[in-house]
């Protein structure tokens, strides 16, 4: 018999496995893993809001996901400078300024390792109930754009010739990423929620044919580094949300060497 938290930590990371599968595939085929990363780190600035209004940091980090989100589409839109550099300045100022804000906290001094790498075990029945049914919304809006968002990782002037709506859709997608991260922070931390999303990803890449059976793989390898990983955890005391993502990089690992060896690939959009 499983213990309690066990339960809550394999269904909360399965929930988050089965999000973050279509949402990873589409942030591969638009080439949009910095940006996510560079999003991810400016949560630690919501750790500090959250702590400082004492709230639950989970609602900082989403207000400050989503501010970070929308100042890099404004950013991108006004093409001053490359978004590459834009993401360069930001990725770093916004880790740098998160640090700076969570040492200036009052009280006790803040262990920032739980941020930082998560804490799976940790995650309350109400965490559970939020990823469900966040996680089911998330998806029901991915399943209703999946046609606009596929035509856009094909090929965005062709996608907006047959009437995709770019900015409203890419948006929308912007939206989705940064609720993902903003709720994925407690399992696997700020430093590797991206690895959750995009890692599985990469994983599937190789060996399938079609973006609807790669969004399947990248399901099942993403469930099934959750569960060997929480097994592992347990087994051998190591953290959680880590352990999840080292199995996760070795399946992906041995999916590219088997790829590189002669199987021929198959290719998202």
């Amino acid at each position: 018999m499983l213990e309690p938290f066990l339960v809550r930590a394999l269904i909360a990371s399965l929930g988050l496995a089965a999000v973050a599968a279509p949402l990873g595939c589409f942030v591969v085929w638009q080439r949009l893993a910095y940006f996510g990363e560079t999003v991810a780190q400016a949560g630690l600035i919501g750790v500090a809001l959250g702590l400082a209004l004492q709230m639950d940091v989970t609602w900082g980090v989403l207000v400050v996901a989503l501010a970070v989100a929308g100042l890099l589409l404004w950013f991108g839109r006004q093409r001053l400078v490359g978004l590459d550099s834009i993401l360069g300045l930001l990725h770093h100022a916004a880790l740098a300024a998160g640090v700076i804000a969570t040492s200036m906290i009052k009280g006790a001094p803040v262990d920032l390792t739980g941020f930082l790498f998560g804490d799976v075990f940790a995650v309350t029945a109400t965490d559970v109930a939020v990823i469900v049914i966040g996680g089911a919304a998330v998806l029901a809006v991915v399943a209703w754009l999946w046609q606009p968002l596929l035509r856009l990782a094909v090929h965005e002037e062709l996608a907006a010739a047959e009437g995709v709506d770019r900015e409203t859709v890419r948006t929308v997608f912007i939206v989705l990423l940064a609720v993902t991260i903003a709720v994925a922070m407690k399992i696997v931390g700020i430093l590797l929620v991206m690895a959750f999303l995009v890692v599985p990803a990469v994983a599937a890449r190789p060996l399938v044919g079609t973006p609807e059976r790669m969004v399947l793989l990248t399901a099942l390898i993403a469930a099934a580094s959750v569960i060997v990983g929480l097994w592992l955890s347990a087994t051998v005391d190591s953290p959680g949300g880590p352990s999840i993502v080292i199995v996760m990089s070795i399946v992906a690992g041995l999916s590219l060497s088997w790829a590189a060896f002669g199987r021929p690939g198959a290719r998202g959009p």
